[in-house]
């Protein structure tokens, strides 16, 4: 994405945990695709992201949703994706209006998952896991075995264990290991006026 990109989907998303902190109308996503280009770019394609939201002071999770498949514009999704961070992610309560300012906003846009054959292949800080097991599925991006500090084994058992599997059963021949990419960024850390 272009940095011009990058900034309007920042700045969409913005728009977005404020309208749904205060209990607001949605902005509308044709709003960040109005002006010349961009109606072409990025934002216009059909694309899968993850929205997190983190605390300023400290950077401390407080909501992260997404979806590995791509079924509207990348504008839509980061408003469907940024309302449902802020408002529906059962690990926290929901964002009130009085938080928007404290909250650094961070964007993940994905590739598509590929099935991974060998997990030696898997590259730590580049790929992001996707474990499938009978009707389970956990997902972790690539950020976050880097923030962590993980090795590649380490990687594939927190992702089984997100999916609420035993962490070794990435290893079963049953389980489907699928990779992607992401392009992430986001707001600065420092205060917000």
């Amino acid at each position: 994405m272009s940095p011009e990109e990058r900034e309007r989907a920042l700045r969409l998303a913005r728009r977005t945990l404020i309208a749904s902190s205060r209990h607001e109308p949605l902005p509308a996503p044709a709003d960040a695709l109005a002006e010349g280009a961009l109606a072409e770019g990025t934002l216009a394609e059909p694309r899968a992201c993850f929205v997190t939201l983190r605390l300023r002071e400290g950077g401390a999770l407080r909501g992260c949703i997404g979806t590995l498949e791509p079924h509207a514009p990348l504008a839509e999704t980061i408003v469907q994706m940024t309302h449902a961070a802020a408002m529906r992610d059962s690990r926290f309560r929901s964002v009130e209006a009085w938080e928007p300012p404290g909250l650094r906003i961070e964007i993940s846009v994905l590739t598509p998952s590929v099935p991974l054959e060998d997990p030696r292949a898997l590259i730590v800080g580049e790929h992001g896991l996707v474990v499938r097991y009978g009707e389970r599925r956990g997902l972790l991006l690539p950020q976050v075995a880097q923030e962590q500090g993980w090795d590649r084994e380490t990687f594939l058992a927190e992702t089984c264990r997100k999916a609420g599997l035993d962490p070794q059963r990435w290893r079963d021949p049953e389980t489907k290991i699928e990779v992607f990419r992401a392009e992430c960024f986001g707001e600065e850390a420092g205060p917000r006026a």
